[in-house]
């Protein structure tokens, strides 16, 4: 553990009551901003906030960006190297943020709270930016393309004037009837392959749309080039390969049905044959009446994906063919996403282990190390890794740097603990 930062805690009500939250979001990872002499981690946490910190030592850069409730989400950085933040908050708004040398200065925001909105208001997903345009859909089950309207003020600081130019529901009647409620809302962050824009909902559909046509401000029917109904909740992002096929995740929320049985809890489809789209199927069943299925975002490696499961396990699957090559031993509740890097494969799991296995054969993983700090409890965030360092947050209430032993003298441990406000 080179540093740690935090307790980052707060209360948020969602449809348990009011609670105190700790840590960082399982939809949630940092991003590394590495410009020239200094490089920083950024990340929302339950403590309502954004962070900028040091990259070296874990203090922060400037001070933190309050919202009105917890950040469950990644943050993302303007790809044009504009110093431009975008992120979302349960306090129903997404924002964009100007990262000044000593303040972060909200440049616009975006309510999610509409009198259409089907379920929640929440703002879970990542921001795709692609050129000029963001993508991103809410919890209240829209999707929305932005106009960003980039540019410069007088004195050379980076301005937007962002433009609302679509907002497509990402539901329908259809849908509705088929799962027997309302309860949908758009929690994973968009793909793009193609030319269209992927995602998919809570209700269990997956879509994907033309981005040049939703840029034109065409209608949902007029955009829509592919839909899919899994039978279940799909929180987890979808993964697409590079011979143009989509990699499914899906949880195991709502009541067996024939469509559930139908598409199991990962599957591959293939959006040029939108009549008949699927390729492979794999079940991932509960246990003793426990639930099954996948909330981790696989990590796709080659032709072989990594499947942390929820019900406890680490499945490698060969991704043409669905066949399930490898499986090894991992606590229940593997939210926590996968990250390929250098040939290694990083794991964290819900009892506190960090494990690192080698892919020297991708088919058959072999674990090289597993690393717990003192104090660590459940991993859900997805860690990011850069320059041999790996950043992200606990659910102790704590945010990490770990990397490799060094002497004394060249880097020493800090923990930094950040007063409750």
């Amino acid at each position: 553990m080179l540093w740690r930062v935090g307790p980052f805690c707060g209360p948020s009500t969602d449809q348990q009551g009011t609670r105190t939250w700790c840590g960082t979001g399982w939809t949630g990872q940092p991003v590394v901003w590495d410009r020239g002499p200094r490089t920083e981690v950024i990340f929302g946490a339950y403590d309502h906030r954004v962070h900028f910190l040091n990259a070296e030592n874990g203090q922060p850069v400037r001070p933190a960006f309050k919202t009105g409730d917890i950040i469950k989400g990644s943050v993302a950085l303007d790809p044009t190297g504009e110093p431009i933040l975008y992120m979302g908050s349960r306090d129903n708004y997404l924002r964009a943020l100007r990262l000044d040398p000593t303040r972060a200065v909200e440049l616009w925001k975006l309510s999610s709270v509409s009198g259409d909105g089907v379920w929640n208001n929440d703002w879970d997903a990542s921001p795709l930016i692609l050129g000029d345009y963001l993508f991103t859909g809410s919890e209240n089950s829209w999707f929305y393309v932005v106009d960003l309207n980039r540019g410069r003020d007088l004195s050379g600081a980076a301005t937007l004037s962002p433009k609302v130019i679509n907002r497509i529901p990402g539901f329908t009647n259809t849908l509705f009837q088929k799962i027997g409620d309302r309860m949908v809302s758009i929690e994973n962050s968009a793909t793009a392959l193609g030319g269209n824009v992927y995602f998919a909902n809570s209700g269990g559909l997956v879509q994907g749309y033309d981005m040049a046509a939703l840029i034109s401000g065409s209608s949902r029917s007029d955009a829509l080039r592919f839909s899919y109904f899994a039978g279940d909740d799909i929180d987890a992002s979808l993964v697409a390969t590079s011979n143009g096929m989509l990699i499914v995740a899906i949880e195991d929320e709502r009541r067996p049905s024939a469509d559930k049985a139908r598409s199991g809890d990962l599957l591959m489809l293939d959006p040029s044959k939108p009549a008949d789209p699927v390729v492979w199927t794999l079940d991932i069943p509960g246990r003793t009446g426990g639930k099954g299925g996948l909330w981790a975002t696989p990590a796709l490696h080659g032709n072989y994906l990594y499947v942390p499961t929820h019900v406890g396990g680490l499945l490698t699957v060969e991704a043409d063919t669905g066949r399930v090559t490898s499986e090894l031993p991992l606590p229940w509740h593997g939210w926590s996403s996968p990250v390929v890097i250098e040939g290694q494969l990083l794991v964290a799991t819900c009892e506190g282990d960090l494990i690192a296995y080698d892919l020297v054969d991708p088919a058959k993983p072999t674990e090289t190390w597993r690393f717990r700090p003192s104090g660590a409890g459940c991993w859900e965030s997805t860690p990011a890794v850069w320059n041999g360092v790996i950043y992200f947050g606990n659910r102790n209430g704590f945010v990490y740097a770990i990397g490799e032993s060094a002497p004394a003298d060249a880097r020493s441990i800090l923990i930094a603990e950040a007063p409750l406000q």
